[in-house]
């Protein structure tokens, strides 16, 4: 008998820290490898990157946000489509929801179905989920770049070219010299990579290296307050993608199906990689977007409830 996702286990609640990046001005909001939430504080308002997955988990970034700036929230900005970044929105009440077009595109074709498919795969990140009130849809859409004054300080937002998702946007402080990556980094955890480009991804990371961000808010993970830091986390997630889809992609080659190319492919890298948070979970997603790449489908297939658990009995993950 199949069991059930291996997120399903992880019900233990997480350690939230709430770090400094600039006085005054940039703070990351990190939970032990659990989704993370970055702020701005301008001289005028309050921007919060990444909403967490539900109004009643937000809710807890406000009051942090409380502790260090009574400034109204502003800007909320969406660095991708995936629920658990954006379900959360509501609870700021911000004047704008910031989202780049194609992460717009992506909620409409298929925002609900990524909805109902992660609140079924990770219950526990999704707490109060009967506080969402629908899907987030943006209010304020760019096609390349948004550059937003909050008073003296100068926010730029990007759309920093395919990898986690063909929507990612970073958030980068130019004088601060601080980065929001979203799931582009991520530091000791792994990257989910169900809807990635693997192909385009670390040209797209060399383009973040490139800033030379002296600290660094990666989707899960410690937040990075060293450039050395910040550098190794680019490094290690580029070096897991690379070696996730070369895996993949010699099995493809050799003509194994996608069943025998995930064993091959977990023993390949779980030396490496196996003690990075929610490896178990995110790896069959992975494998299986790889083995599509490799095949030649460059826009990922749309996950649905149904279609995880397809996967996953396939997997027999958790045998």
């Amino acid at each position: 008998m199949t069991k059930g996702f291996a997120s399903t286990n992880d019900l233990a609640a997480k350690t939230i820290s709430f770090t400094e990046l600039a006085p005054g001005r940039a703070y990351a909001y990190t939970a032990q490898g659990d989704p993370n939430t970055g702020i701005v504080i301008g001289d005028d308002g309050v921007m919060v990157i990444d909403t967490q997955a539900t109004p009643q988990m937000a809710a807890d970034v406000i009051a942090r946000v409380r502790q260090v700036t009574d400034k109204p929230i502003k800007y909320v900005v969406l660095t991708h489509y995936h629920a658990v970044r954006v379900l959360g929105a509501s609870a700021y009440r911000a004047e704008q929801i910031i989202a780049s077009a194609p992460t717009l595109e992506l909620i409409r074709e298929r925002g609900q179905q990524d909805m109902d498919s992660e609140i079924g795969r990770f219950p526990r990140l999704f707490r109060g989920v009967d506080t969402v009130p629908g899907l987030t849809w943006p209010t304020l859409v760019f096609d390349r770049s948004l550059t937003v004054m909050m008073g003296s300080l100068e926010v730029r937002i990007m759309l920093a070219g395919r990898g986690h998702t063909r929507g990612d946007t970073i958030v980068w402080l130019p004088n601060e010299k601080v980065l929001f990556s979203g799931d582009l980094v991520e530091y000791g955890a792994t990257p989910y990579c169900g809807d990635a480009h693997f192909t385009d991804w670390p040209a797209t990371l060399d383009s973040l290296a490139a800033l030379g961000a002296g600290s660094l808010v990666p989707g899960r993970g410690d937040a990075l307050t060293t450039s050395a830091l910040a550098a190794e986390a680019i490094g290690q997630t580029r070096a897991f993608v690379t070696d996730l889809f070369a895996a993949v992609s010699a099995g493809a080659a050799a003509g194994r199906g996608l069943r025998e190319i995930y064993a091959d492919t977990m023993t390949a890298l779980r030396p490496r990689y196996g003690s990075w948070v929610i490896f178990d979970h995110c790896m069959p997603f992975n494998v299986s977007r790889a083995f599509d790449e490799a095949g030649g489908i460059d826009h990922p297939r749309i996950w649905t409830a149904e279609r995880d658990l397809e996967m996953w009995r396939l997997l027999d993950q958790g045998r």
